[in-house]
């Protein structure tokens, strides 16, 4: 085969997909993948480090998206708010993936080791989240927290997108964890700690005459 096979990496992706949904992630080979593929084994290690980046190898890209548009977030903008960006512009990357998306979380949810690798994922993708926040000169703990808090929403959002039923934009459900961080964080002023008990009042006993 030539060296240079058109649209290889997509091939050997949706090869893999259909494999792990016919006979299990675990029973499926790389050499299987190439070979559903029309493709070599040399071939899909140029594209993959192994069957498990087939699921996770969009980081990079995820880790880019975070930094260029936290660090485009208007002057001024809250941490939150710069997450916010960082949030809506992950969201186009799963236009038109939904069915994939769905037989992805069916197979992590089938699987421990993949369902580690995905919260290894989401640590990571909280982190590069709090150092882009880092290089606005977000100090810490604010950007640490902002961080985590952010990827919590869009883990969330993309949860409630793969179930709705009307199937909403990704950008629709992750405007609306946003809403209800917001709203569970809204400050309503210091709250004063509840008094113990107090014990009652010993009586005096009459002293008999």
């Amino acid at each position: 085969m030539g060296r240079w096979e058109p649209n290889a990496r997509d091939r050997l992706a949706q090869a893999a997909m259909t494999l792990f949904q016919e006979n299990g992630y675990d029973r499926t080979t790389v050499e299987e993948i190439a070979a559903r593929a029309g493709l070599t084994e040399r071939t899909f290690f140029r594209y993959f480090a192994d069957k498990k980046e087939v699921l996770f190898g969009r980081s990079d890209a995820f880790h880019e998206l975070i930094a260029t548009a936290i660090a485009g977030a208007p002057v001024g903008a809250s941490p939150l708010d710069a997450v916010a960006a960082a949030l809506e512009a992950m969201a186009p990357v799963f236009k038109d993936r939904r069915d994939h998306s769905r037989a992805r979380q069916a197979l992590l949810a089938a699987n421990a080791e993949l369902r580690e690798r995905e919260l290894i994922k989401l640590a990571s993708l909280a982190s590069a989240t709090a150092e882009a926040l880092r290089r606005r000169g977000v100090t810490e703990p604010a950007a640490s927290l902002a961080g985590e808090a952010g990827i919590a929403v869009f883990k969330v959002a993309f949860e409630r997108w793969l179930q709705d039923p009307k199937a909403q934009d990704l950008s629709r459900h992750i405007r609306l964890g946003l809403d209800e961080l917001r709203a569970v964080t809204a400050s309503t002023g210091p709250v004063t700690p509840a008094e113990p008990p107090r014990k009652p009042a010993k009586t005096a006993r009459a002293r008999k005459p």
